[in-house]
């Protein structure tokens, strides 16, 4: 594995004071889809040689935020459940020992979201709001499909850790959500935005929109990218890819903007299986830029 030089790993051990911790999730046995999403953590950490800390659209270079890789979280080999609450107490520890850093998780299938949002929300105490860039809405039921990255969102609302008023969903496209999930979604109060509805906006004055709101309801924002947001055209290495998605630059648009947010708290990126991506690993590559617009905006805006 290949560790960027402006990257301090630091497996097994917490740093004094990071920017941004990092934390892998290699968990991809609670996808509906099959899929191979768990070994994006290390597909994610090998692709960083081909990319600076420098901007040439902003002329800036980040180099001297410092991010550290903690490592993976320790996955059971058959129990979907026990992965889950060794996520959650990770997430906990992690929290717990960086008190004052921003937090991405590189996943794993969007199951994980449920448990870090979890940890969020207990250790803090604090009402958590939750933007979620997503073809889906993951609000299948969870009697009938259990803790499955079709429920992520759905297992909060009913556990009542977040309230449906407080997501929101940005990129829903297409013909891949029944009207169940439409019923599901209007029944807690989701925010839906629609990707027809974001383009008529623009990445600006939709995030500002959707910031000002949540920031008037929680204290903290989580931000979730699903990678099947993408059109399959610019994300073959997603499970659940589909035609009529969102483009590669729409999203590194959207995620620039989310960075200039103080009260967003910590994200993850999930769904991005790396063997079924083209042989140029576009989708992986996607995946790391998005994080890299990310860290850009938020050391140009955040860090001072």
């Amino acid at each position: 594995m290949k560790v960027k030089d402006w990257i301090e790993p630091s497996f097994g051990k917490f740093p004094a004071a990071v920017d941004v911790v990092l934390t892998g999730i290699p968990l991809s046995r609670s996808s509906i889809s099959a899929s191979a999403a768990s070994e994006y953590p290390d597909f994610f950490r090998k692709a960083w040689h081909l990319f600076t800390t420098y901007s040439i659209d902003e002329n800036v270079d980040f180099r001297d935020m410092k991010v550290v890789d903690v490592g993976d979280v320790k996955m059971h080999g058959t129990n979907i459940l026990q992965c889950h609450a060794n996520i959650e107490e990770a997430m906990k520890n992690v929290l717990s020992e960086c008190p004052n850093s921003f937090y991405v998780q590189i996943g794993g299938d969007h199951s994980i979201t449920a448990p870090i949002v979890r940890a969020f929300q207990e250790h803090t105490n604090k009402r958590i709001g939750i933007l979620q860039f997503d073809t889906h809405l993951d609000l299948r039921a969870t009697d009938s499909d259990g803790p499955t990255n079709g429920t992520p969102i759905r297992q909060l609302l009913d556990a009542g850790v977040v309230r449906g008023e407080d997501v929101y969903n940005i990129g829903l496209h297409g013909f891949y959500n029944a009207p169940s999930l439409i019923r599901a979604a209007d029944h807690y109060g989701v925010n839906r935005i629609t990707l027809k509805d974001f383009r008529r906006k623009g990445a600006s004055v939709l995030i500002a929109e959707v910031m000002a709101e949540l920031a008037t309801k929680v204290d903290i924002v989580y931000v979730t990218v699903d990678m099947d947001v993408l059109d399959i055209t610019y994300a073959p290495g997603v499970p659940a890819s589909t035609p009529g998605g969102m483009r590669t630059d729409e999203l590194f648009d959207l995620l620039f903007e989310v960075g200039k947010y103080e009260h967003v708290g910590g994200m993850d990126f999930v769904c991005l299986d790396p063997h079924r991506d083209s042989r140029e690993q576009q989708t992986v590559k996607s995946g790391v830029y998005a994080f890299l617009q990310v860290m850009l905006s938020r050391f140009m805006h955040v860090k001072k």
